[in-house]
Formats: structure tokens, sequence, C-alpha cells
């Protein structure tokens, strides 16, 4: 049998790459060579605009062309770098050679040594790493997570008054409506989003150790800690001045397990919303032409809630592990982290896939108010807990001389089901005031909602 032509082996950038492609602007090796280049390209510009060791400002013509360099970057200068990369078998070195290079084609020899000036490979690695990351959680998995709040969010409030019996141990429970339960996550997701929102993505720039000693050798005039504060803000960046070779990564833990958190709330979600719809509170919206079953035609399966769950748990785990594992480093520097970083696209593509499906899952769902009205009519015990309550207070008020309440209902209620014909007869029957029995009498399980729609309007102020 002949072998196959090469093929991806991550079903991300196979079956599922039209939901993630974004990301590989950034959080792919060549979107990580390219912010190498810039950072270098930055740090030359910033010596010569600082006159650093007799340099002088370049003209704005050869600034536009350096700066060209980064803006055009493309698949002639991906494949050089790898052509690079295979004789220096070190990659930030060969991003060096090809900075150089290109300053040779503009006839910028003069200023050629400051290319990587006083840089350990670090130095341009977290800068870059930051950069790339701030841009794919800004630029494409926050406004993805985003739409998913905001569909939540719109039918919240679409069904914000309609009533649901609930479940809690999965038994029936006092009801709520189905927009509450959906703004309760959209409550969790606001919080979670913000914290997100709110990440310091540090860089440090302070050579082989952390000291800048070879700086300070270069030229110990220079106050090389004003410099390098100035450079990694100049790239919006909050500086790290305290490091070993590498920045800590610490800013990328805190990151790591907030998305991991994210995802965690909305495999909540797809749970709940899978749970739904097998007992009938969710119809699904059939896809035309789309099969359910490979025998079963009457089927239409829930997999994008399926298809989501599976991508949050791989997501989650990976975001852990990255998380656990690069707040360590032997000493003064070790290489774990090289390879660990280089899985961060994997870890939030498959959150982004997971967005994706989720949003389409929500977009294919309906409310079925015949079966939230009918598990309703069905479950008149659930008002034991109105009516004990409603006792204990006309006890409190004088109105009763009921001595337990509690047991009262259970007696009445528990393990066994019963309509409203036998529930009115039970009101009619306790020794309490008439305008609570009246109040109990009119009690349905679809009007025993309490505050549930009113609670709606907490995540009105978030959007």
């Amino acid at each position: 049998m002949p072998p196959l032509p090469p093929q991806p082996i991550s079903p991300l950038d196979g079956r599922y790459r039209p939901a993630v492609t974004e990301l590989g602007e950034f959080l792919s090796e060549a979107g990580l060579n390219r912010a190498r280049v810039r950072v270098e390209i930055d740090w030359l510009l910033f010596l010569t605009e600082h006159r650093m060791f007799g340099s002088t400002p370049l003209e704005p013509q050869l600034v536009t062309e350096l700066r060209a360099v980064v803006d055009d970057f493309g698949q002639a200068d991906i494949d050089r770098i790898a052509e690079l990369e295979a004789t220096t078998r070190h990659d930030v070195k060969a991003v060096e050679y090809f900075v150089r290079e290109k300053l040779a084609a503009l006839d910028l020899n003069d200023v050629a040594e400051l290319t990587h000036f006083g840089c350990t490979s670090e130095d341009i690695n977290n800068l870059s790493y930051a950069l790339t990351i701030r841009d794919a959680v800004e630029g494409v998995w926050l406004p993805a997570f985003e739409r998913v709040i905001a569909e939540l969010r719109r039918q919240a409030v679409l069904y914000r008054d309609e009533p649901m019996l609930a479940h809690t141990h999965g038994q029936p429970a006092t009801p709520t409506t189905m927009g509450k339960e959906l703004a309760v996550t959209v409550h969790r997701l606001e919080r979670v989003k913000a914290q997100i929102e709110d990440t310091e993505f540090l860089g440090k720039f302070s050579g082989a150790t952390g000291t800048f000693a070879a700086d300070l050798v270069a030229d110990p005039s220079a106050d090389w800690q004003r410099i390098s504060r100035e450079f990694v803000t100049s790239l919006g960046l909050v500086w790290n001045p305290l490091t070993t070779q590498i920045e800590s990564h610490d800013w990328q833990a805190e990151l790591y397990n907030r998305i991991s958190h994210a995802n965690r709330i909305l495999h909540n979600l797809c749970t709940d919303v899978w749970t739904y719809i097998s007992i009938g509170y969710f119809t699904q919206i059939p896809v035309a032409g789309a099969t359910g079953s490979s025998t079963m035609p009457h089927k239409v399966n829930p997999i994008r809630f399926e298809n989501a769950e599976a991508n949050l748990e791989l997501s989650s785990a990976l975001l852990d592990s990255l998380a656990a594992t690069l707040v360590t480093s032997r000493l003064q520097r070790d290489l774990t982290d090289s390879t660990t970083q280089r899985n961060i696209g994997v870890a939030l593509g498959h959150s982004l896939l997971a967005l994706d499906n989720i949003l389409g899952g929500l977009g294919q769902i309906s409310l079925n108010r015949d079966a939230l009205a009918r598990d309703l009519d069905e479950n008149w015990e659930v008002l034991g807990e109105a009516i004990q309550t409603v006792v204990r207070a006309e006890i409190t008020e004088g109105r009763s001389q009921i001595s337990d309440p509690y047991a009262l209902l259970k007696e009445l209620t528990r393990g066994r089901r019963i309509g409203q014909a036998e529930l009115v007869a039970f009101v009619e029957g306790l020794d309490i005031g008439a305008e609570a029995k009246a109040r109990l009498v009119a009690l349905t399980p679809a009007g025993y909602t309490g505050l549930a729609s009113a609670l709606v309007d907490h995540i009105l102020d978030q959007g």
C-alpha cells in the first residue's frame, strides 16, 4: 500500500481548520517568527532613535522600509527563516540573521551590529510570545467568547418570563424561568471575561540572567533599567524588572487558568443544554440535508454541544498543564518552556472550536413551551415549599396553631405526586388566615417563580 501524501496530525489543522484558522495568524511558528522580527527591528530602531553607541536616527524612508519587513512578512520570509534555521539549529539566531540580511539589502550595514544588541534569545522570545498571545486573545478568542455571551444574553432576556420546573439533584424542585437560568451562566462568564481582559502581558529585556550585565559593560553611563522599561512599554506590554534569563510566565499561568475556568463554565452550559434537549425543554431545529444517525433517521443529535464539551475538556487539559509547568524553570533557565509554549495555539484552538460549536448550537434550538408547561402541571408537589413557608409566617404572626409545618408538608408531598385539587383541598383545611389561604389557593407551579424574571436585569448592565 503506497503511503498517503503528507497529512495534518492535529484535527485543528485538518477537519476543523476553518473554525480556528484566525489563530494561526498569531500562534503559529510563522506568527511567532514575524513577532520576533518585529521585536528585533523595533529594538534596533529604538537604539538608533536614542543615538546609542554613536548611532543616529534613520531616515524616515528607511524606517518605513524596515517596518515594512514586518508588515509585508509572507511566505518567502517564512521559508528563508526556515532555511537559516536549518543551518543555525537555533530559531532566534535564524531570525537575527534574517534581519541582518534585510539591513544589508537596505545598505544599513553600519547599524547591523545593533541587531540583537545585548539580548539573550529570551529577551526576544518573551516579548514575541506576549505580543502574539495578547493579539490572539484580544483579537480572536475574546470576540468569539463575547459572541457566545451575547447570544446567551439575548436568549436569557427572550425567555426571562418562561416558567420552568427546576431540577435539583435531578428531582423536581422550586420552579424558575429558562431566562433566569441562562442569565446565571451569562453572569458567571462576564466575571471571568473581566478577569481575562485585566490580564497584564509582561515582558522582560535584561539580558542573559536578568542583570543587564552586558549592557552595563557596553555603556556604564546609560540607565539600562529605564531603557528596558521604555522599550517594553513601547510595545504595549508591562515591564517586569525582576527575572532570571526568562520572564517568569506568571502572567501566562494567570491567563490560562482564567480561560480554563471560562471553558469549564461553558462545559457546564453544554451539559445543561444537552439535558434540556434530552427532556424536551429545547427542541432542535433540523439542518437541511444533515444526517442525525446513520441508522435512525428520526434523530437530531445535539452534536454541537457534545463536540464543544470534548474540545473544552481538551483545551482545559492543555491550559492547566501550561499554567502548572510554565511557572517552574530550573535555576536561571531551562528549555522546558520552549516546547510547552508552542502548544498555546493548540490549547486556545480547541477552546475557539468549542465556542464556534456552542454559538452554532444555540442558534439551532428552540424553547418547547408545551413541554415546560406540561412538566410544571405534573408536579404540584413543588408548592410544598411555598405552603410550609407561609404557614411558618402565619404561626409567627399568631394566626396559626400548627406545630410542625415542615413535617406536615413532608407527609403530604415527599416521594409522591399530588394534583391541584388535592393541594387546594389540603390548603383549605389548614389553620391559617384567610388572606394567606387565598394566596396559596391561587398559586400554581408556573406562577411560583419568585423574582426569576427580575433577576435577569442584572445581566443587562453587563452587556
